[in-house]
């Protein structure tokens, strides 16, 4: 059966890095996969094009879809929209919408990219953590929410901390089942000592971890883990924690590897469709210049095959193929060291198809 995917490109260097992952699906369809495509819009480009970040075109062509490829959304041209039409609320508003409440961000430390890391070469190598983030809960999300004055007079912004149980227990689920096709080991992150909603977090994952005795479950305050992210990043397999918190600590996490443009991402349903993505942001700065990476989009190809279609093959394909170009020794300027070449963005892409074929 023909899998459907609906292209998203997004904003500024949305566009650019999923122009080589095209390359990508292109190659694997004359190759004779069964997918097919379709672009829409999402972000500040649907602002522009039908005044509004998630519009009704994109609704339908992202319900009908079996995964969604995301590039990145966002930029300083729309910072005076009102907050609804601001283009993270397209983002935002595409998660809810289907459902898309897990988050998977793998950090890896490429061994081809030691040297790129801040930290020293021995705390990073061999570095293969994932973060399981919830993604439709917690703060950014609850209600109620808003701009008021106080009563002495004062303006003041409010926003709400809220999870229930079953939100909660979905997630940690999947946060054991992915544990347990790797080491076994789930910490699971909150703000027990202060938060009521992080008190309920803990009881329910502990309740959840009683029905999966093979994986050592651990539990760590959210400011500490940011600590250890640093201080001994190998300490972790798989970390499961809340919006809030999965935003900032997989961030973090991402720079252990050397760059952001490195990393993907896999936001999935409860019946694993997903929309899948880099990391990263959409960088204005560099837009149009033919100087963004376009590897973490390209592994976002290979996520999507992984858990939306069943194919691991194609993604270990992929993964083996981006390592091998690394290897190669091409580099895009975020990753790039003194003395070493760098490429562009469409020559990365094309470095890509090259070993893709071979």
């Amino acid at each position: 059966m023909t899998k459907k995917i609906a292209i998203l490109p997004g904003d500024y260097i949305g566009i650019e890095v999923m122009a080589e992952a095209v390359k990508v699906l292109d190659l694997l369809r004359s190759e004779g996969e069964a997918i097919e495509y379709e672009f829409g819009v999402l972000g500040g480009a649907a602002y522009d094009a039908e005044g509004h970040p998630y519009p009704a075109s994109t609704q339908k062509l992202a319900r009908e879809a079996d995964a969604i490829l995301l590039g990145a959304v966002g930029g300083p041209k729309y910072d005076a929209l009102p907050r609804e039409l601001r283009p993270e609320r397209g983002l935002l508003g595409i998660r809810k919408d289907l459902g898309l409440f897990a988050n998977f961000r793998p950090a890896l430390a490429y061994e081809e990219l030691a040297a790129a890391s801040s930290l020293k070469p021995e705390v990073i190598a061999g570095l293969d953590l994932l973060i399981l983030r919830e993604l439709t809960g917690d703060i950014y999300f609850g209600q109620p929410r808003g701009r008021r004055v106080n009563a002495a007079g004062v303006d003041e912004g409010y926003d709400t901390m809220h999870y229930a149980r079953d939100e909660v227990a979905r997630i940690a689920k999947l946060g054991f089942e992915a544990a347990r096709k790797r080491s076994k080991k789930l910490c699971s992150v909150d703000k027990e000592n202060v938060l009521e909603t992080s008190r309920l977090w803990r009881e329910v994952v502990i309740e959840v971890g009683k029905d999966y005795p093979d994986v050592e479950l651990s539990h760590m305050y959210v400011d500490n883990a940011a600590m250890q992210l640093i201080r001994r990043p190998k300490q972790f397999d798989v970390i499961v924690t809340g919006n809030i918190f999965g935003d900032i600590l997989s961030d973090e996490a991402s720079m252990l590897g050397g760059s952001i443009g490195m990393l993907p991402s896999a936001s999935l349903d409860v019946n694993g469709k997903g929309m899948y993505e880099p990391i990263h942001g959409s960088a204005p700065d560099i837009a149009g210049q033919n100087k963004a990476n376009p590897l973490a989009t390209i592994l976002s190809v290979g996520m999507m095959f992984k858990y939306s279609f069943d194919r691991s093959d194609i993604a270990d394909r992929i993964d083996a193929v981006v390592k091998a170009v690394l290897k190669s020794g091409y580099r895009t300027g975020d990753i790039a060291q003194a003395g070493e070449k760098v490429i562009g963005t469409r020559e990365m892409g094309d470095a890509v198809i090259a070993a893709l074929r071979r």
